[in-house]
């Protein structure tokens, strides 16, 4: 009876009821968090290394194209001579003192504005001989006493005496002294007291280590090696050679033409012995203190570069060579 009353008031009472639709959602949504804003600083970190990276190659491709620019400037002789003699430093310290470097360094410079690079090379073929030449049998040389003073290693006052004639052709030729029928005697002159000044240092070095006989020019007598205006046939021989080698550089790289190479070595043997005949009666005797062994270097490669000009200009003129 009980269950019957049950499920009668199942039925009956509850058949009818309609739950509403409430609005709000059974599920709870959280709201979407709001990002927390970074802290700005100031810009305090380098630039970043792309543009440098870009910003170098640039620069060096610059300093590429000045060093090959055609004809030379300050700045493409500048930055030229700048990175040769870094590259070449060790050689240089072996023939040098810093003070002689310096001075090389301004030569080097003054060459490459006026004769470029092929100037430029003739000159450190003509340090590279001149210093192998200076260092041959050095102990001897120094036991001896007839040694190049520092090992061997040139100061100022070489440079300048070894490069004086050489600096005033490229001033020269910079100037536009002549115009451009003068540039090839310029250049010719340029070639010429190089030619002489290796050939005289050559001459003298060699003589100093294996001359067995030694002739002061003046009388024939025979003196002690090392003796100022003293020749040996050995190193009178060596010092063709190195004039004649030198002469070819210059004539391969354009710098004179084969007749004026001929003329080159021709004029610097002249000058040597002109060179030899002041050394032997005058220098440093009384009266010429003044006239030093660089003095003598002086006036030794300018009769070398005026005699090849006079001669370019009087013979090969003469026969149109």
């Amino acid at each position: 009876m009980a269950l019957s009353a049950l499920l009668y008031i199942n039925t009956t009472s509850f058949a009818h009821l309609h739950f509403l639709k409430s609005s709000i959602p059974l599920v709870k949504t959280l709201p979407t968090p709001t990002p927390t804003p970074r802290p700005r600083f100031p810009n305090m970190l380098p630039s970043p290394r792309r543009p440098q990276a870009f910003s170098m190659q640039g620069a060096l491709s610059e300093a590429m194209n000045l060093i090959q620019s055609s004809p030379s400037t300050w700045r493409s002789s500048l930055l030229s001579n700048l990175l040769i003699f870094i590259v070449g430093s060790p050689i240089l310290v072996s023939g040098l003192s810093l003070s002689g470097i310096c001075t090389a360094f301004l030569l080097g410079t003054l060459t490459w504005r006026a004769f470029g690079p092929s100037g430029f090379l003739l000159v450190a073929s003509y340090f590279v001989i001149g210093t192998a030449a200076t260092k041959v049998k050095m102990a001897q040389k120094e036991a001896q006493g007839v040694a190049e003073k520092r090992k061997g290693r040139r100061g100022p006052g070489s440079v300048i005496g070894s490069s004086a004639a050489g600096c005033v052709f490229a001033f020269l030729s910079i100037n536009g002294v002549g115009g451009e029928a003068f540039s090839r005697l310029w250049e010719l002159g340029f070639v010429a007291s190089f030619c002489t000044k290796l050939s005289d240092t050559v001459s003298s070095e060699i003589g100093k280590a294996y001359g067995k006989t030694t002739y002061l020019v003046t009388t024939f007598k025979v003196v002690p090696r090392g003796t100022e205006g003293a020749v040996s046939v050995e190193g009178t021989f060596a010092g063709l050679l190195a004039s004649i080698l030198l002469a070819v550089v210059g004539c391969s790289m354009g710098e004179i033409r084969t007749s004026e190479a001929v003329i080159c070595v021709i004029a610097s043997q002249i000058a040597n012995f002109g060179e030899s005949i002041i050394g032997a009666s005058l220098q440093e005797k009384e009266g010429f203190r003044w006239l030093n062994n660089d003095a003598v270097n002086v006036l030794n490669i300018s009769m070398g570069s005026i005699l090849a000009v006079l001669m370019q200009q009087v013979v090969l003129r003469n026969l149109h060579l």
